[in-house]
């Protein structure tokens, strides 16, 4: 597949989801080219390191100098004190490895991110779309005398506040049933038979 273009032609995608896949490509290219020369080295790197020619390599050079060192490959020149160096030079090579993952993984925590509210936004977009399309719908249902659930419908039309979602979540997955700073409101809500995913207002 090339490079410049990541979505293939045809294979019964529709225009709309092959344009925003090849604009979200596009994108994520964008900011690794604005990314930091650190970031950058830091993910090549790592991507180096995790592969599987890196470990094969690390198994030749590493076995190779215990054969030597133990004798069972003598060489003229001696080592002296080689099984100290070796150890020095792994524990240094651990250490700088260590340091360039957790830098990787950092961008990757801040890219996570960056999706997560995406989604959260587009989520909270569609929402308010579908509040107002529930609302429309009641009025037109009203208007030709189709019988429909009153109660349930005014409740579809409210706008949820995301706040209140996050409270609820919190609530339900506190350890005793209600989160730091927000003791008993998903309690409260199951008793009075109101659902705490919903706000007050209608829009």
């Amino acid at each position: 597949m090339d490079r410049e273009d990541p979505v293939p032609a045809g294979d019964g995608m529709k225009e709309q989801l092959t344009s925003n896949i090849a604009r979200m490509v596009a994108r994520r290219r964008q900011e690794d080219a604005k990314a930091p020369l650190s970031d950058k080295v830091a993910e090549a790197i790592t991507r180096i390191a995790g592969s599987m020619t890196f470990i094969v390599l690390h198994i030749v050079f590493y076995g190779g100098l215990l054969l030597v060192l133990t004798d069972l490959i003598p060489l003229p020149v001696p080592f002296g004190e080689g099984l100290g160096m070796i150890g020095s030079v792994a524990s240094t090579e651990a250490i700088f490895l260590s340091l360039f993952v957790l830098m990787n993984q950092r961008r990757e925590e801040q890219r996570a991110d960056a999706r997560a509210d995406f989604t959260l936004h587009v989520s909270l977009l569609t929402e308010d779309e579908l509040t107002k399309l529930a609302a429309v719908i009641h009025a037109m249902a009203e208007k030709l005398d189709v019988q429909i659930d009153r109660d349930a419908a005014e409740e579809v039309e409210k706008n949820v506040d995301p706040e209140q979602v996050l409270d609820a979540l919190e609530d339900i997955g506190g350890e005793d049933g209600g989160a730091p700073g927000h003791p008993g409101t998903h309690d409260a809500g199951a008793a009075t038979g109101k659902s705490p995913m919903k706000a007050s207002t209608a829009s």
